[in-house]
């Protein structure tokens, strides 16, 4: 794809501006309806705080039993040594303090759509007038077989961040000299597609700059990956040797675990064992959307959620919208900018429903960023439109970085810069004031 005339840096500065909005004051008056969201992710956080901003008039309960939240973007910097966890981890005070939002720290276990009612851990039942549900993704276990949540103590996954990134680093700094790095990759769909090659690739930096002689091994259940050329252009530039990656067709499908000896078992039976094991399973959708019937049952979208394109309400449930990860939103990936993008036009949608006027066609937008190096970057960028066959790329309003810019040193140096301003602005636009 060609790329627009449009800058990188004014691209992602337009779509994180607010439009003249101006932060709410904490309501007093009666709320004209409340709108419960489950999950505080980049989806959820963003359409609790936008709801407010659309009309303060209504309420907002937040049901998130962290008072925290670590981003799943920017984990693999984590990983490498370059990012402590504390700079991914985000509260959310500006959202109670300033914009009003009640945080009920609380695990939603149940929704009742017969009594618009959502049931919580500790026994409460909160009643909405509408419903947004971004529970993230959930692991799969025993997609592959051996791997297990005690498996994920011994070769962890750490696609969900926490936990399970301070793991891997941990296996990392550990791990001689001259040792193995193995990677098994999920066949799609699942959270963040360059983010597996975004990992390989930040993790080969750590061991070109601290134990040279260690290889990186990566069997993937695909043939193809998002921004391919552009990922292996960066690998033999600047770890040449160390990466290898096993496709598909190649016998690179892991089918089998053995935590205990970290061996990863193919396909055809071929044992891989190394002496750091990063297992990303296969996925779907949070549990409580899966246990409330918003997740397809069966197909090959089974787990995921289906939506309306214009308004992400749910086509198997009326007055609940999913967004983020957990959704299916045709040609938009699962990513935490993409999630951003649905719970703005989500709380536009909302706001517009409760106070009887007609929906619009929305705009949505993504933008993957993904550094090879603390100073190499590259990514990828799309406008979508909502469609009668779904949400649909516009043609010619995105692309790709191009593989051989006329500076490229320069160039990979300002995708590095606009990735960490891409984090810094939207994470602040999400979870700040």
């Amino acid at each position: 794809m060609t790329r627009t005339k449009l800058t990188r840096r004014g691209f992602t500065g337009a779509l994180l501006a607010t439009s003249a909005l101006s932060a709410c004051a904490v309501q007093t008056a009666p709320a004209k309806a409340h709108v419960v969201v489950i999950g505080g992710g980049f989806g959820g956080a963003t359409a609790a705080k936008f709801i407010r901003l659309e009309d303060p008039g209504i309420a907002v309960t937040l049901i998130e039993p962290k008072s925290e939240f670590v981003t799943c973007p920017f984990s693999n910097y984590v990983i490498a040594g370059f990012k402590q966890i504390g700079e991914i981890t985000h509260n959310y005070n500006a959202l109670t303090g300033t914009h009003g939002v009640r945080h009920v720290r609380d695990i939603a276990i149940a929704i009742d759509p017969a009594t618009k009612t959502v049931r919580t851990g500790s026994g409460q039942s909160i009643r909405y007038d509408k419903l947004v549900v971004s529970p993230g993704i959930d692991i799969r276990w025993g997609a592959i077989e051996g791997y297990t949540e005690a498996a994920a103590e011994i070769l962890p996954h750490a696609w969900q961040g926490g936990a399970q990134t301070l793991l891997l680093r941990r296996q990392l700094e550990a791990m001689p000299d001259g040792g193995v790095v193995a990677l098994a990759l999920p066949p799609n769909p699942y959270r963040c597609p360059p983010g597996p090659y975004e990992r390989i690739s930040v993790i080969a930096h750590y061991l070109k700059t601290t134990k040279p002689r260690s290889k990186i091994l990566a069997l993937d259940a695909k043939d193809a990956f998002s921004k391919q050329p552009l990922f292996q252009d960066g690998w033999n530039a600047l770890y040449p040797g160390m990466i290898e990656w096993v496709p598909l067709n190649k016998d690179g499908r892991i089918t089998q675990v053995i935590a205990g000896e970290k061996t990863l078992v193919s396909e055809f039976g071929q044992r891989h064992r190394a002496d750091v094991v990063n297992v990303v399973p296969p996925q779907f959708a949070g549990k409580i959307a899966r246990d409330a019937g918003l997740a397809n049952p069966d197909g090959g979208s089974a787990g995921w959620c289906p939506v309306d394109p214009i308004t992400f309400e749910s086509t198997r449930i009326k007055d609940i919208h999913v967004i983020g990860d957990a959704s299916i939103a045709g040609a938009m990936p699962k990513s935490g900018f993409a999630a951003n993008s649905q719970g703005k036009f989500v709380a536009k949608a909302i706001a517009a429903a409760l106070n009887g006027r007609p929906s619009f066609a929305p705009v949505y937008a993504n933008t993957c960023y993904s550094l090879l190096a603390p100073d190499y970057g590259i990514s990828v960028a799309d406008i979508y439109r909502a469609t009668p066959q779904g949400i649909v790329a516009v043609q010619g309003a995105g692309g790709v970085s191009p593989r051989t810019p006329a500076d490229a040193a320069q160039f990979r140096h300002l995708e590095a810069t606009y990735t960490r301003g891409w984090y810094s602005s939207a994470t602040r636009e999400i979870w700040g004031t």
